[in-house]
Parts: C-alpha cells; sequence; structure tokens
C-alpha cells in the first residue's frame, strides 16, 4: 500500500508542488512510480484557472473511481487548486474519493496518507473521507525539497505563494490565498544545495513573483527584496541562468530593469502577461496599467538589453470586448512583437467578478479571435527565429530530443534548439551556429572549440 502515483494538471507552481508531496512522501517511505496502474494511491494535484483543467481533472477521477468499486484499499485523492476551490463540492460529484487537501496543506500528505493506510488495515476506523482545506502560517516555507533526477539540468524554486491582485477573470487569490513569502537565506540555501547537485538553471515561482517578499522585507539601496534575491542568486557559483515566472507589469520599477543590465546571469527573456491590449477592457478585467505603461516597461527594457525576448499571456473573449476592443489588442500584440505567448479563450469561473458581467462572448467567436492571435504570433515568431540563421547562440544542453538522435537545450532567449550532440554535454553550456529554424525551435551545429566535457 506504499506505491503512490502523482498527476498534475496545470502550471510550474503545481508541477513544484507535486515535487515537493514527492519528496515528502519518499522520505515517509512511499514508492512515488511512473503509472498509475502500479499504484496504491493516485493523487491528482488540479487547476482551477480555466473550466477545462477542472473538467480533465474531474473526468480522470471519475475514471479512476472504477477501480475503486473493483478494490475498495485503493485510495484516491484530490489536492490542489481544484481541491481548494471546491471542496465538500468534490466528495458529491466523486463519492468514491478518500482525500481532498488544499493549496496550503501539501506537506500533510504523508500524515493523511498514513491514517488512511492504517486504518484500512483495522487499526481504528477508516474514516469514509478526510479533507484538509484550512490555511497554514508558514506554509510558504514547505516548498523547498527537490526529487534526486539523474542529470537534472534545470529547477523550479517556489519563492512564495498566493496572490494579493482582484483580476476580474481570476480565482487564484480564491485558491492560493494572500501573499507569503520565504525568507531570502532559505531561497539561496535551497539554490545553492541545487548547484551542488548539478542544477545551473533556476526559474523562481509566484503567483506575481515581482511581489516577492515586499511586505515582509525591507527596500535597502533603491532595490526591492525581489531584486535583492536575483543579486543573491546571481553570486552562487554552479548556477549558470536565472529565470522567474510570473511577474505583474507593476512590479517592473527601474531596480528590476537595471538588474537585466547589470546580472550576467538573469537571462534576457521575461514573460509580461499583457491579458488584453486594449485600455477599456484591461480596465474591465480590473488590471491596473495601461497599454501605455506596458509599452513603457517593454522600450525600457529592451533599451538596457536591445535584444531581449517577450513571451505574454493574453486573454480573447473577456465579457464586453467588442470586435473594435479586439482588433485594437490584436494590433497591440502585433506590435509589441511577442516571441511567444498563452493565447486563452476567456473561461467563466465560478466566484469571480467577470462571471455576472453582461455581453458575454459566443465560443465560436472566441475561437476565431483565439486563431487571429495565434497566425500573428506564428509570423512575428518566425521572423525573430529567421534573424538567428547564422548567428551562434549559447544553449543549455537539457537531453535528448523528444523525436529521433538529436539532443535539444535552450538557449538564453527561451528557444528551444535542436543539435546533435553526445550525452556527455548534458547540463553543459554549449555554442550553437543556427542553420535554419521554425517558428518554434532553432536547428544547428555545435561550436566545441574549448568545451569541457570531461565532468
Amino acid at each position: 500500500m506504499n506505491r503512490v502515483y502523482i498527476k498534475t494538471y496545470g502550471c510550474q507552481m503545481n508541477e513544484r508542488d507535486s515535487e515537493q508531496v514527492a519528496s515528502s512522501l519518499r522520505d515517509r517511505g512511499y514508492s512515488v512510480v511512473d503509472n498509475e496502474f502500479d499504484a496504491d494511491v493516485v493523487l491528482l494535484n488540479t487547476c482551477s484557472v480555466r473550466d477545462q483543467a477542472e473538467q480533465k481533472a474531474i473526468g480522470k477521477a471519475g475514471y479512476l473511481s472504477k477501480r475503486k468499486r473493483e478494490n475498495p484499499n485503493f485510495i484516491l485523492g484530490v489536492m490542489g487548486c481544484m481541491a481548494q476551490n471546491r471542496g465538500e463540492e468534490l466528495f458529491d460529484r466523486l463519492p468514491d474519493l478518500d482525500l481532498v487537501v488544499g493549496t496550503q496543506k501539501f506537506h500533510r500528505v504523508p500524515d493523511h496518507l498514513d491514517h488512511l493506510i492504517q486504518t484500512s488495515n483495522g487499526q481504528g476506523p477508516r474514516p469514509s473521507t478526510l479533507m484538509d482545506l484550512g490555511e497554514e502560517e508558514g506554509s510558504q516555507n514547505t516548498i523547498k525539497d527537490h526529487v534526486s533526477k539523474t542529470n537534472e539540468v534545470s529547477a523550479f524554486v517556489s519563492i512564495m505563494q498566493g496572490c494579493n491582485m482582484n483580476c476580474a477573470f481570476c480565482i487564484v487569490p480564491k485558491t492560493r490565498g494572500s501573499e507569503r513569502s520565504r525568507p531570502i537565506e532559505q531561497i539561496v540555501e535551497e539554490v545553492q544545495e541545487l548547484a551542488v547537485n548539478g542544477v545551473k538553471e533556476v526559474t523562481f515561482l509566484g503567483q506575481i513573483v515581482t511581489s516577492y517578499g515586499r511586505r515582509e522585507f525591507p527596500v535597502i539601496d533603491g532595490k526591492s527584496p525581489f531584486v535583492q534575491l536575483l543579486e543573491r542568486t546571481n553570486e552562487v557559483p554552479g548556477i549558470e541562468r536565472i529565470r522567474f515566472t510570473s511577474p505583474h507589469p507593476r512590479g517592473f520599477k527601474q531596480d528590476l530593469v537595471e538588474a537585466y543590465r547589470d546580472l550576467p546571469k538573469l537571462c534576457e527573456y521575461i514573460h509580461l502577461p499583457l491579458q488584453a491590449g486594449c485600455d477599456k477592457t484591461l480596465r474591465a478585467m480590473n488590471r491596473p496599467y495601461t497599454k501605455s505603461r506596458y509599452r513603457q516597461i517593454v522600450d525600457s527594457l529592451r533599451a538596457v538589453v536591445p535584444h531581449m525576448y517577450f513571451s505574454t499571456d493574453i486573454i480573447v473573449g473577456f465579457p464586453g470586448e467588442t470586435e473594435e476592443d479586439f482588433n485594437e489588442s490584436a494590433a497591440f500584440f502585433e506590435d509589441i512583437g511577442f516571441d511567444m505567448a498563452y493565447i486563452f479563450k476567456y473561461s467563466i469561473r465560478t466566484g469571480t467578478p467577470a462571471e455576472a458581467m453582461p455581453d458575454q462572448i459566443p465560443q465560436e467567436e472566441k475561437e476565431r479571435r483565439n486563431q487571429v492571435l495565434l497566425d500573428i504570433l506564428s509570423k512575428s515568431s518566425l521572423q525573430r527565429n529567421e534573424t538567428l540563421i547564422g548567428t551562434t547562440q549559447e544553449v543549455l544542453v537539457e537531453g535528448p530530443a523528444k523525436r529521433g538522435d538529436a539532443y535539444m537545450g535552450k538557449t538564453r532567449g527561451h528557444r528551444n534548439a535542436i543539435f546533435e550532440a553526445d550525452e556527455r554535454l548534458i547540463g553543459h553550456l554549449v555554442d550553437l551556429n543556427i542553420k535554419r529554424v521554425t517558428a518554434s525551435s532553432l536547428y544547428g551545429d555545435l561550436v566545441l572549440a574549448g568545451v569541457d566535457t570531461t565532468n
């Protein structure tokens, strides 16, 4: 009864939370397996940002419920954002569910599984269900352990939890709670340990990562706690690259802009959520910036790093978004020239202000607008990649490509690169001469002079 399979839905935060749960379970003596059919326990780490993500998780849980009826000792649990959002309702929807764990209780999962297994073995009455959704002080400090992986090159580091924003479309403040940050020293120690274990690149995670520590820690020499953390991480031996996601436009003050100029390990890539390129829509979304302010941020970053790479989030079909509004948004989206984007069709989230807004957009119109932006993005990304043909780009070798005998890695600008290589190069920074490109990938030949592959 100690084999556990964890299936993760949603964002990098969820991936990191699942990794923490897996590490905690292994420390407790559980075996974390890669196949649900080999498991005695299946945990679904869920997402609530869009309805489709919730429906996928509910569908999966319903499918697993059949196994529960065949094997009463099989344990099925749901954790994460959907668990926090739906709570008791999940037991009504999924009567064979054993465990529901919220976003501030991931570290309690081993205790809850111990209890369920012990009681199923006759050591006391087994509860019909077990739910743990309460807030817990210090929960942000429990996401700090990593599962050891062979040839792990990059790692996510969770630096905070929660969100204090009130975007009209978003349920995250309800599912993740208010902002809570980890101490800088604890994060730096985690990064140092990762570096000792061979990790070369870290990506800091937070719901609004640039809000890190703004209520807990002081500004020093005009630098926010987040910039202080970036500076400390830039000094960690062995770490070659630093990234972060997801920020908010309001977090881009001059100190962060200058960090891109001054910190050599901070990659010249930024994921900067736009959500809409129309001021009217931004106001309806309760996003506290304008197109003009967004452009100022982009221009200030390009001023310090002219070849900066940008990705974004943008929503089509927000309630009340007219054709004129969308055309304005699409024009701004094209004008910025994003290298990559996550384009979302607006999805109603129960309990958010946008749920009750008039003029909801038909699904077929959302689909059309989505395709318009996808076409713009494909053109923009291809044009940017074509400028790299004939150049030499630094690539961090991550491992074998999904297809063929090639290897893959990422440039500092977060472009996927495919090339012929050797396993010994995994974890190394190499130079790649770009020969051809697509909208999503670069293809090239290694320039191996000076690369030490003995370690």
